[in-house]
């Protein structure tokens, strides 16, 4: 029996607007994932450290602030240098259509704006983890 997937949502920097990542972690959870949500205010750091000791699968990073290059350029390299696995990274948030493609070549999978189903997101994550 495979386990579920196990996904953390964190919300970096001092960004405080967390409805949109509590809504994905509840849909995420809906699904059978285990979920772990870190809250708000997080740092690069703590975030690195949740996804490494959960031995998560996948990150969810909700971002409201514009900081969206800085998070996603320092997380995505200390989790590629840290991870004993590959973690699918997604973010959430509004992004300028001309960051997306730089967030991704971060190593940011897939970016989902406003108005996004969650079932779509969902299905992204499990499409990714059935295609491994």
């Amino acid at each position: 029996m495979k386990q579920p997937l196990r996904v953390v949502v964190a919300k970096p920097g001092l960004d405080g607007h967390d409805r949109g990542a509590k809504i994905i972690a509840r849909a995420f959870r809906d699904a059978g994932m285990e979920v772990i949500y870190t809250g708000i205010f997080q740092t690069s750091e703590m975030i690195t450290r949740t996804v490494l000791e959960e031995d998560a699968d996948v990150l969810g990073l909700s971002i409201l602030s514009g900081a969206h290059l800085h998070f996603a350029e320092e997380i995505c390299r200390a989790i590629r240098d840290q991870a004993a696995k590959e973690v699918l990274v997604v973010m959430g948030g509004i992004l300028p259509p001309t960051d997306i493609p730089k967030v991704k070549e971060c190593g940011v999978a897939e970016v989902f704006g406003p108005g996004t189903p969650t079932s779509t997101i969902v299905e992204y994550v499990r499409s990714w983890h059935d295609a491994r």
